[in-house]
């Protein structure tokens, strides 16, 4: 299915959102799309990083400079027809339980965007955000989320927060053994994280995974 391009809104250098005329698709929060210039046979998959209820369609994009796929999006038109196919994916959260336990994600760089569509999305939810980036301009709209919900961390550069990776903040971090955990980002990552937290006895239904490389 074709979808206009209504705006592209650069977060920084390496990153940038791209907003799509919604036309009445339904999806859930978390879900991913395959996304690609029209007539060009390439997609990529990305995550949703608007919400439910949005007008819109919204995917917070990484720009990788020798890929084919994200330089030339950063690039269309407004106006311009973009192939969409989905949503596909199961990373995705159980209505019955937003009001019933505490959420934590964790995530590095772009991963954080399944995240923004479930807070845009479920306004009741409890939940905290630990984020890991290399640069504080990777903090991708920050204001969307409540600033004590959100823990960052930050690998190479000093800032007066958390300096080191997520996996070194949840090491010496207490970890809620009632959470339940979303993770989101590189497949080493994700599977340190898994690792630790199950060394920390929390049970595997607990945890919910989705790589992005």
């Amino acid at each position: 299915m074709e979808h206009k391009v209504i705006a592209i809104r650069n977060l920084s250098t390496s990153a940038y959102v791209l907003k799509l005329e919604r036309k009445g698709l339904l999806f859930k929060a978390g879900q991913c799309f395959n996304i690609g210039l029209k007539n060009s046979g390439v997609n990529r998959e990305y995550s949703i990083y608007s919400g439910e209820n949005d007008q819109y369609l919204e995917f917070l994009i990484k720009e990788i400079k020798e890929g084919v796929v994200s330089p030339s999006l950063r690039l269309a038109a407004i106006g311009k027809e973009i192939n969409l196919y989905g949503p596909y994916g199961s990373f995705i959260i159980n209505p019955k339980k937003v009001k019933q336990v505490q959420f934590c994600f964790i995530s590095t760089g772009t991963g954080i965007a399944p995240f923004h569509s479930f807070v845009r999305s479920h306004q009741n939810l409890n939940y905290c955000i630990i984020n890991g980036v290399r640069f504080l301009t990777e903090r991708y709209d920050y204001d969307n989320y409540h600033h004590s919900k959100i823990t960052t961390c930050v690998s190479r550069q000093k800032w007066p927060g958390f300096n080191g990776r997520v996996t070194d903040y949840l090491s010496k971090m207490p970890i809620n053994k009632k959470n339940i955990f979303y993770i989101c980002g590189n497949q080493k990552m994700i599977q340190e994280v898994y690792e630790l937290l199950r060394e920390n006895k929390i049970s595997g239904d607990q945890i919910f995974t989705e790589a992005f490389f």
